[in-house]
């Protein structure tokens, strides 16, 4: 297994295990207790900014879940086979604990773009538009934003090969995909993709 590889492996597994502990706070009834949405009603145009569907919740509990999720297994690498544990970065657990921090906020705020667009071409939180460019462009950046502001910013704090950028980039946008189903599933979200 290349170091590009496991790098990739260790990036989607932790991104994965924030992304469910996502799922379970934003299913929890606690979390509406910060339903407050992040651009707090402010307009841009004469249209929201990002919309109901962006909430200060989805803020919480993804980069604090990602911290933990790269510390963790960083913590634990020596208990991996040598071709995974090899491909990880030589930091300390603390480090990957604020690597993982940045990459769970960049994940959230990678996705505000693509809000703001579909919000200034009049298309509803939840929705995408029903054809043409406009369609094709939004649905291809509901699945690639999060992963693509994810490995920029790890690229910024880490290096990242360019063999793990593609894989995560071929990887990641599926993982994203299975969770924003999880999300429509316990009614989080009003589009399964």
């Amino acid at each position: 297994m290349s170091g590009s590889f496991a790098l990739a492996v260790y990036i989607l597994v932790a991104m994965g295990v924030a992304g469910a502990v996502h799922v379970l706070w934003l299913n929890w009834a606690r979390s509406d207790l910060l339903l407050a949405p992040v651009d707090f009603g402010a307009r841009f145009r004469g249209r929201r900014v990002f919309g109901d569907n962006k909430r200060l919740r989805g803020f919480i509990a993804l980069p604090l879940a990602a911290a933990c999720a790269f510390a963790v297994i960083a913590e634990y690498r020596h208990f991996f086979p040598a071709p995974l544990a090899n491909g990880l970065w030589p930091l300390s657990t603390l480090q990957y604990a604020g690597i993982g921090f940045a990459a769970g906020f960049a994940f959230v705020l990678a996705e505000l773009p693509n809000s703001f667009l579909k919000r200034q071409l009049g298309v509803a939180p939840g929705k995408v538009p029903e054809q043409g460019w406009q369609r094709v462009l939004c649905l291809l950046l509901d699945r690639v934003d999060s992963t693509l502001g994810v490995l920029i910013v790890l690229s910024l704090l880490a290096p990242v090969p360019a063999m793990t950028w593609l894989w995560v980039m071929l990887i990641g946008p599926g993982m994203h995909a299975f969770f924003s189903a999880m999300l429509h599933r316990i009614g989080v979200k009003e589009r399964s993709l």
